[in-house]
């Protein structure tokens, strides 16, 4: 059973996901005077079908993706409604707009996830745990922690990021200390082998200021966090092996769902929905800036095309363009064959 909520789950979150990033198109071709030939859902063969003026609105049969089809997108067109007939600056307002929409995707996610929540997790310290050790290194009750190790804490997402990607046990921190900023070096924890945190952190109150706050601060640290272990990747810290796909986010969700479950009451329907909120929150921002990133077959590798149009003021030869993205669509392809393989021997 988990199973199977767990694939419904994870089909549903990236529809919505895909459809959104290209909704964010649709909405943004259509401002800016672009014909778009069809907005669709789903991928195959069309189950619904209605023309509306010039474009063509479809729900296809599997729910795995959509696209929005615009005239001139990635051929020659004459059509003076066609993308690539349109300025540079209104290419890159549609090109972005899918990514934004991503973005506000995430948001909007963490905002009801926030919303059913019993309170927010601060990041200033309640109270500490008998036999804490960072009350002995400099940190002390009342302490809004701003930085550790150099990074700046957005929200508590940061804080328990910090602490479980260090080895010793030992940070140096900036507080907020009675409206003033202290500076702590050498605040230790006890380590065996992971780092245990030894005190406890405030809670906030919900209203719609501190849940907006805290779903965009949320935002901004998951935000961040995705080109942090992208740079990782990079320097050798992680492997291709510890990147996951959609088989290893549906055995993620499956865990989740398994938390959430016990044999007395069942599934714990309102924990099951935060968590998956969360995920896809993380996931639909994650989703917006990879797709940010300058890489062809990306919407930030036509971006980078587009401002190149822009400074030389005449696009680049759509022969050319186009066999970059060909290149990048072959090895982004290859790159999801190697995570899957991953993910599945991770689960066999």
């Amino acid at each position: 059973m988990s199973r199977v909520l767990s694939i419904l789950f994870a089909l549903l979150i990236f529809e919505l996901i895909i459809v959104i990033h290209e909704f964010g198109h649709f909405i943004a071709a259509k401002k800016n005077g672009v014909r778009v030939n069809e907005f669709a859902i789903g991928m195959g063969p069309a189950i619904f079908k209605k023309q509306k003026g010039e474009t063509l609105y479809a729900l296809r049969i599997f729910p795995i993706g959509g696209y929005c089809a615009m005239e001139g997108e990635d051929t020659e067109s004459s059509d003076n409604k066609a993308f690539c007939n349109k300025s540079p600056l209104r290419k890159i307002v549609i090109v972005v707009a899918g990514i934004v929409m991503n973005l506000l995707l995430g948001f909007t996610f963490l905002i009801v996830n926030t919303c059913l929540s019993d309170g927010i997790t601060s990041t200033t310290v309640a109270k500490f745990y008998e036999n804490a050790t960072s009350n002995q290194t400099g940190l002390a009750e009342g302490d809004k922690i701003v930085s550790v190790n150099g990074m700046r804490i957005f929200s508590a997402i940061d804080l328990s990021y910090t602490m479980q990607n260090d080895a010793d046990g030992v940070f140096d921190m900036e507080v907020k200390r009675n409206g003033e900023r202290v500076k702590l070096t050498g605040v230790s924890f006890i380590t065996d082998d992971s780092i245990h945190i030894d005190f406890m952190v405030k809670g906030v109150k919900l209203n719609p200021i501190t849940v907006i706050d805290n779903a965009f601060h949320e935002t901004i640290s998951y935000s961040r966090l995705i080109y942090i272990s992208l740079f990782d990747l990079v320097r050798g810290k992680y492997s291709l092996k510890d990147l996951s796909g959609p088989v290893g986010i549906v055995d993620q969700m499956n865990e989740l769902i398994d938390s959430q479950t016990s044999t007395e009451t069942g599934i714990d329907w309102k924990g099951l929905t935060q968590n998956m909120l969360a995920m896809g929150g993380f996931i639909s921002i994650n989703i917006g800036l990879f797709n940010l990133l300058p890489l062809p077959a990306l919407d930030g590798g036509r971006l980078m095309f587009l401002i190149v149009e822009l400074i030389r003021r005449k696009p680049v030869n759509p022969k050319y363009e186009g066999l970059v993205h060909f290149v990048g669509l072959v090895l982004l392809m290859l790159l999801m064959v190697v995570v899957t393989v991953s993910d599945i021997t991770k689960i066999f």
